[in-house]
């Protein structure tokens, strides 16, 4: 259910790294909470993030909702896709990323949850 390698936070959000890297998103959990994704916020490329600040919001037709940074860096990318398509979000939650950051302190991630223990908390 939740992608092994990746890491994820209370927060609902996951991160998967590669080398100096990692690709940010929402859990399936936490899309299947919000409904139909009808907006997503994504921070501007350049920004420079803190582990746990908040980047954007999501919008459903339910709520609106923050998100939170798993780690520390410079956003590199932001995902162009979401912008005309954020329902992809939905059909796709471990794979339709929101942002790339460079991270200042790849060491962050490791605090963060398993896939075993991230399906232990929202079951």
């Amino acid at each position: 259910m939740y992608p092994e390698g990746y890491r994820y936070t209370k927060d609902h959000e996951w991160i998967a790294v590669e080398g100096d890297r990692g690709k940010v998103g929402i859990t399936d959990y936490a899309q299947k909470q919000l409904g139909d994704v009808v907006f997503v916020e994504l921070p501007e490329v350049g920004r420079k993030l803190q582990a746990g600040e908040q980047f954007g919001t999501i919008e459903s037709v339910k709520a609106v909702s923050e998100l939170y940074s798993p780690a520390s860096g410079k956003v590199v990318e932001a995902n162009p896709v979401l912008a005309s398509k954020p329902e992809t979000v939905n059909s796709d939650p471990h794979g339709a990323w929101l942002y790339v950051v460079e991270l200042s302190n790849p060491a962050e991630v490791d605090t963060l949850l398993t896939s075993d223990q991230y399906a232990e908390l929202v079951k």
